[in-house]
């Protein structure tokens, strides 16, 4: 053969190790070798193994750590800034009752994607899990729900920076030039190949964050006070809204439900971790960092502004306040966004290039293949963006048609079928299964209940007369 390093010189009958495993320079074959059987090494030349050696190398450098700041970028962002309006919606006590609830939820359902790894570690992402459950319709079906949900929500975060650069430079210019700019900004942060590498991005990003929703609550509360004649108020209240409706109130519920979405992505990143097994301390972690944050910004935005609040909350911080709030979220605006296209970028070039050295993205033809991949995603989300022009809404669609799934029922399933052992009436298996029902019933009430609303909200709005 040639010497060409883009040529796919991997035999079909092996398969490359798992990733999330510790860096081996060996191929492991998938059937017993024959005499007749070319060997992989036969048709490498040493130019391309080494470059297979440095690839695996370089997406396995994950720990679990770094694992908590990627999980951080990917789940906490968007969806915080649309909670003060929930709570707006459901009350100070409803809010604070699904804002912890939903958060013990999703970070259990997590723990259980997580085990299906580790039972089977020849996964590399979520789809695979939809393989070993329902064979090769399954993991198309499951492909498809998981990179549609990924658009959507890059989709979200590129019309959040429409509104951010729209509200900071106070422009009469267009919103599709806002829109160009804020998605040629998360085309060009989805780049770097592994999550290892966004996780030095993702320090910006969590630091952006706290800091943007620290002025939103300071802002907030300094208005309140001022407002109030030296005395902190709102029009707040406990309960919900006066005569809100039940699609209103399910559209507010499916708004917290995004903001815990960050289930999908645990085989993705597993899958490049040293250590897969010490997930769980990245989940747990993550889960009570969520329900921390969540609760406090859903809680005292709306203790500050009352029932007036906005979606995002940063419009909420006044003229002047808001546009500093937004400047400095802007970074999360963009890195978290990116790292959404990262991971379907990930999730299909290296299925593409499965038996080649191309899906490591350290050749010429890798990095060529992997842009042009970016770009299209990103082209993708940025007509989304442009499509559905409304914050709640965009979350709330995403929330009851993929992320009711991916999150919630879909992982329950998985224990019943891939991970449960011995018998059903165990001590672990039947406090397991308790726990698996209460998450499956939930997923299912979000996406009947969701969808539901979010069809007459659609109506009602006349954005789809």
């Amino acid at each position: 053969m040639g010497t060409d390093i883009e040529q796919d010189c991997f035999h079909p009958q092996y398969e490359p190790t798992t990733l999330g495993d510790k860096e081996s320079a060996t191929v492991q074959p998938s059937k017993s070798i024959t005499d007749s059987d070319p060997s992989p090494d036969d048709c490498q030349t040493e130019l391309e193994r080494r470059k297979k050696i440095e690839g695996r190398k370089n997406f396995s450098r994950l720990g679990w750590k770094r694992l908590v700041v990627v999980l951080i970028v990917e789940a906490v962002a968007l969806g915080s800034l649309s909670l003060p309006s929930s709570f707006a919606t459901l009350g100070m006590v409803g809010g604070v009752v699904s804002s912890v609830g939903i958060g013990l939820i999703a970070t259990y359902a997590s723990y259980e994607i997580g085990a299906v790894k580790l039972k089977y570690p020849q996964v590399e992402h979520y789809g695979d899990i939809g393989r070993l459950m329902l064979g090769e319709k399954g993991f198309w079906v499951v492909t498809v729900v998981f990179i549609f949900q990924l658009l959507l929500s890059v989709g979200s975060h590129c019309l959040t920076g429409i509104i951010a650069l729209a509200d900071i430079t106070q422009s009469d210019v267009c919103t599709v030039v806002f829109g160009l700019v804020s998605a040629l900004i998360l085309l060009l942060l989805a780049i770097p190949p592994t999550f290892a590498d966004i996780a030095i991005l993702g320090y910006i990003d969590v630091a952006s964050i706290f800091t943007a929703i620290g002025i939103t609550i300071i802002a907030t509360g300094v208005q309140s006070t001022r407002d109030n004649n030296n005395s902190p108020g709102s029009d707040w209240s406990a309960w919900p809204k006066e005569n809100v409706s039940f699609s209103t109130a399910m559209v507010a519920m499916n708004n917290i439900v995004y903001a815990y979405s960050f289930a999908p992505a645990i085989p993705s990143f597993m899958n490049e971790m040293h250590t897969p097994k010490d997930y769980t301390k990245a989940v747990y972690t993550l889960g009570v960092i969520e329900i921390v944050i969540y609760t406090l910004i859903g809680s005292l935005v709306y203790l500050f502004v009352g029932k007036d609040v906005q979606s995002p909350a940063l419009l909420s911080a006044g003229p002047l306040m808001s546009r500093i709030a937004f400047g400095v979220a802007l970074p999360v605006v963009f890195i978290s966004g990116s790292i959404n296209t990262s991971i379907i970028a990930r999730y299909i070039h290296a299925h593409i290039y499965r038996h080649s050295v191309v899906r490591y993205v350290n050749t010429k033809k890798g990095w060529i293949t992997w842009i042009s991949l970016v770009a299209v995603l990103t082209l993708f989300s940025w007509i989304v963006a442009q499509a559905i022009p409304v914050f709640s809404i965009i979350l709330s669609i995403s929330a009851a048609l993929f992320i009711s799934g991916l999150c919630f029922y879909i992982p329950p399933i998985m224990w019943f079928v891939l991970v449960k052992e011995g018998n059903w009436f165990s001590r672990s298996n039947f406090q397991r299964a308790s726990y698996n029902g209460i998450v499956f019933l939930f997923g299912i009430g979000v996406l009947v209940c969701g969808m539901y609303a979010n069809v007459v909200n659609l109506v009602s709005d006349g954005l789809y007369d």
